[in-house]
């Protein structure tokens, strides 16, 4: 296939014509007076949004070199919003000025690396700036941040509620609800981060997610890498779910290929994922998972193989959701007492503890154990009301996080 190339002024032109149109569409939704994005669908209804990042992923332009300028944007709000949960307009409107700024003194002849430069001792500058005008939150601001950043008091209340229910490290999902109300659930389970160990096992194309409901959990500290070592596992749980998640140290080449194949075919609904952590510390919170879910760490330590593994030795969880950074286990079926005792056991480790990273890392766990999650239930009138409303919920549940852990600064 041939390729097309532009240099100089012309290339520069079509990049920022791209940048230019991407940030239109996105800066729309700017702040407490932005306005909604209606996105026309091949099929069904039009999409409204009301969130930066969904616009920006929404957005392909026809020609080939104003698309790559739109692309390096919404990378940048892609990015904000895995770190941050929001500020994606924000980010893509500072983005552009940069960007038209740069442009702009390159025109005019300036060094385009001592204004690389030059942007990095900035940069350095204003986030040092902001941390030192920055406020704490306290318990009682999270609703007004959450009201703010939903620009609904009814959405922010709830989200302030389902916060102090899990507290600061716990988790907050938000899912449909059956009628037009909003629910709140306090389910026992946690959040770790690692995700899918493929694309390939993403359930919601769009939003590049996976959820398996109601799975039966094979949690495991070995690698895994022969398909042999899974067959009867396989097999066993076959007969009474297809619904199935592996956590494994991790799973590789042929083993990989052959899950993601049936996964596509439709023989079973897998999702199989990498643990968390590394060494003991990873031992430590795979055993935290399996007494959650009510299942058996299948380790060599203890002398278990893959291929002895029964469907006693499964765990159970209302669900499992992952994306490609972070895992949530919501409603394990673990035996309540075990776990007060697995509770226990950590603060009494952490209690004897001497290191102050082991002693972080001891009370991460118990706040994630202990917190469990929020499920923050969802209902409207029809699916564009439902699906934009999901989305508002979403992006206030991260601005309040983001603000309970950075701090927050006027405007």
């Amino acid at each position: 296939m041939a390729k097309q190339i532009l240099f100089a002024e012309e290339a520069r032109t079509k990049l920022v014509s791209g940048v230019n149109k991407l940030a239109r569409a996105v800066v729309t939704t700017l702040g407490p007076k932005g306005r909604n994005v209606a996105i026309d669908k091949k099929w069904g209804a039009p999409t409204v949004l009301h969130d930066g990042v969904s616009v920006a992923k929404e957005v392909e332009l026809p020609d080939p070199f104003e698309n790559m300028g739109a692309q390096l944007v919404k990378e940048a709000a892609s990015k904000t919003n895995d770190i941050a949960g929001d500020g994606t307009t924000t980010a893509t409107l500072l983005a552009q000025q940069i960007v038209l700024a740069g442009m702009k003194n390159i025109t005019a002849g300036a060094n385009p690396m001592q204004m690389k430069r030059g942007i990095d001792k900035a940069v350095t500058a204003i986030v040092a700036q902001l941390q030192k005008i920055k406020t704490d939150l306290s318990e009682s601001d999270w609703q007004s941040v959450a009201t703010i950043s939903a620009q609904n008091p009814e959405i922010g209340a709830k989200i302030a509620e389902a916060l102090k229910l899990v507290g600061r490290d716990g988790v907050v999902t938000v899912e449909e609800s059956k009628g037009m109300e909003f629910e709140i659930e306090h389910k026992d389970g946690m959040q770790f981060d690692k995700g899918y160990a493929s694309a390939y096992f993403v359930t919601d194309p769009a939003s590049m997610e996976a959820v398996i409901e109601n799975p039966y959990i094979l949690i495991s500290d070995q690698k895994i890498s022969a398909i042999s070592d899974l067959l009867p596992f396989l097999e066993n749980t076959m007969k009474v779910s297809k619904n199935i998640v592996i956590i494994a140290d991790d799973i590789e080449g042929e083993a990989l290929a052959t899950l993601v194949v049936n996964k596509m075919r439709g023989t079973f609904n897998i999702l199989a994922l990498k643990a968390p952590a590394f060494g003991d510390r990873r031992k430590a919170l795979l055993q935290d998972i399996a007494i959650l879910t009510g299942g058996t760490l299948i380790s060599e330590d203890t002398g278990r193989k893959l291929d002895s593994v029964t469907i006693e030795d499964l765990g159970r969880a209302d669900r499992v959701w992952s994306d490609k950074d972070n895992t949530q286990i919501i409603g394990g079926k673990g035996d309540k007492k075990a776990l007060k005792a697995r509770l226990d056991q950590i603060r009494h480790e952490l209690e004897k503890s001497t290191s102050e990273f082991d002693k972080e890392k001891l009370a991460e766990r118990v706040a994630k154990l202990a917190g469990g999650v929020a499920v923050i239930k969802v209902g409207a009138a029809t699916e564009v009301e439902l699906n934009e409303l999901k989305e508002r919920v979403k992006d206030a549940v991260g601005a309040t996080k983001a603000a309970i852990d950075e701090g927050i600064v006027p405007g």
